[in-house]
């Protein structure tokens, strides 16, 4: 049984008419993130309203997205994916449903795309979304992703529920250009448009080229085994050290030095260090850097490839999980330098990078 994520916009209506229509059973999850007051309440509203009349199980949760966001040091576009996600992990394994389905389509594989190149990107960055994938949640990573309106256009797609007079609602902060989804949509695609009236199913098959000429990766479904080498793990051998200060206080090549008292106050024991892995809404404020930056961007700004970033040990304080204080075998966090007054530092020096 699939569950089917409906927001109340044109796209997630078009999708759960199209899954009832195709006769399975399926249930929806719809999320309230509270953002946009009695509009919210009015999708909220619309989304139980279609499924009881369907006679269709309808999920449904209210989340304070900017408390979050606050708690996480994330943006609110980056906590309501995480919410929602997690949230749609957490009901496929209470009531053992198979799968969840999604709305994405071509429209915003091709403004992903933009985004990406943007931000700067390797091969995964130009191939797009896939019709197929995984919860982006560590722990719900066996379950899979289905986009099934992703050749779809948002022109089709909105013909589509005029033709099958499919209620929908408009999401007024869509019109606003304060994010950088929206700029690019509202902004610079009627450029392109201009340009090239089917840009945007031009920006698809492109991205199916890319798919072809650079090949799946050995993480993505359906990737064939053994497709490309596996990246190896960091090796590396951390060990307790006083500190007289007499050594550079510059990080050396092939090491971390860290003040061993800072880390425990992070509640760090740097005899017993267990690193962990990268998940979203991980920051770090870098040795010399002025302030914190997240440490997706701190990858991209290094060009540090997608499956080193996987890879990467991490040192995360305990006081707050999301805060790095050590990427193996790169950086350290600003709190944990090694100053005139350490007295105890922790050495990690990396084998095999």
């Amino acid at each position: 049984m699939l569950l089917v994520a409906v927001s109340g916009g044109v796209d997630s209506m078009c999708l759960a008419e199209k899954v009832r229509l195709g006769g399975g059973p399926f249930a929806i999850a719809h999320c309230n993130f509270g953002l946009r007051g009695e509009e919210s309440d009015g999708d909220e509203a619309l989304v139980r309203t279609w499924a009881s009349s369907h006679g269709i199980v309808c999920h449904v949760r209210r989340f304070d997205t900017k408390a979050h966001a606050r708690a996480r040091h994330i943006s609110i576009e980056m906590a309501a994916r995480e919410l929602r996600y997690r949230w749609f992990g957490q009901l496929c394994t209470e009531y053992g449903y198979s799968g969840v389905a999604v709305a994405h389509n071509a429209n915003d594989n091709a403004e992903t795309l933009i985004l990406n190149l943007l931000r700067g990107t390797g091969a995964k960055g130009i191939t797009g979304m896939k019709a197929t994938g995984v919860l982006p949640v560590r722990e719900f990573a066996h379950i899979p992703l289905l986009r099934p309106l992703l050749g779809m256009t948002r022109a089709e797609i909105e013909a589509f529920a005029r033709g099958h007079e499919i209620p929908w609602r408009e999401d007024s902060t869509n019109a606003a250009s304060d994010y950088k989804r929206n700029k690019i949509r509202n902004l610079v695609f009627p450029v392109f448009a201009d340009i090239n009236p089917s840009f945007v199913k031009t920006l698809n098959r492109d991205m199916e080229r890319f798919e072809k000429a650079f090949g799946r990766g050995v993480n993505e479904p359906g990737a064939p085994p053994e497709t490309a080498p596996r990246p190896k793990p960091v090796s590396f051998e951390c060990r307790e050290e006083e500190w007289d200060g007499t050594e550079s206080l510059k990080q050396p090549a092939g090491e971390l030095i860290m003040d061993a008292e800072r880390l425990a106050a992070e509640g760090i024991d740097p005899a017993r260090l267990a690193p962990g892995r990268w998940e979203t809404g991980d920051w770090i404020k870098p040795l010399g850097a002025p302030g914190r930056k997240k440490l997706q961007d701190w990858f991209t700004d290094h060009h540090v490839p997608a499956s080193e970033k996987e890879m990467a040990p991490l040192v995360k304080s305990a006081r707050d999980p999301h805060h790095v204080l050590a990427v193996i075998p790169w950086c350290i966090d600003h709190c944990v330098r090694v100053t005139d007054h350490t007295r105890r530092i922790l050495r990690i020096s990396v084998k095999n990078h």
